[in-house]
């Protein structure tokens, strides 16, 4: 069953950063993974389910004309306001199992980020979310899903099975990633056609 509001309301009043990502190198290292592994410089407009409190938020903003960041416990979201001082991200409380017109008011996206949150779906919630992923980026656009691989009990799936499920969405191309024994990232693109490296769209090769 997908972890609703309830979970995480408990699990934010118990701590302000329940998850660690404040105080230890494996995020700091994911964090650079992640945003080392984006194939382009700059995006658009990109959205972050599951923003937490705003640390990889803050590291997106750089690279983002815009980024709307999302999380559906209030304390979370509160402390993400306050860590971020962007003009260009705007916060919203709202879950991968939401309605798309909350946050796809000012058009489709051409990045968006899946860090740690797709084992809080169970799988039927999660292809449909990867579905909507795919209605909700335009072509060419990028997804990247990094995700935990050590099984945790409360959670509805692993982190492996998130990224088969995933990789099994029409629509989307996966286009590189990485894995070790703690972390699985992946790259996805939307597209119809032929896809150029970075080399290639730096006109290298």
């Amino acid at each position: 069953m997908t972890l609703g509001r309830e979970y995480f309301e408990s699990v934010y009043g118990e701590s302000a950063d329940p998850f660690r990502l404040d105080d230890n190198w494996y995020e700091e290292r994911k964090y650079a993974l992640t945003l080392a592994s984006l194939p382009k410089q700059t995006y658009r407009r990109a959205l972050e389910p599951g923003c937490s409190i705003g640390i990889l938020t803050d590291k997106l903003a750089a690279r983002c004309q815009s980024l709307v960041s999302t999380d559906i416990a209030p304390a979370a979201l509160a402390a993400a306001r306050a860590r971020v001082e962007s003009p260009h991200v705007s916060f919203l409380e709202w879950s991968l199992t939401d309605q798309w017109t909350a946050v796809s008011a000012g058009g489709d996206f051409d990045l968006i980020v899946l860090s740690e949150v797709g084992y809080y779906l169970d799988e039927a919630d999660l292809r449909a979310a990867s579905t909507g992923i795919v209605e909700h980026l335009e072509d060419g656009g990028t997804l990247i899903a990094v995700h935990w691989r050590h099984p945790v009990a409360d959670y509805p799936q692993t982190g492996d099975r998130v990224h088969a499920v995933i990789g099994e969405t029409d629509g989307l191309v996966r286009i590189a990633g990485y894995s070790d024994d703690d972390v699985i990232l992946e790259v996805f693109v939307v597209s119809t056609g032929e896809l150029d490296s970075v080399a290639g769209i730096e006109g290298l090769v």
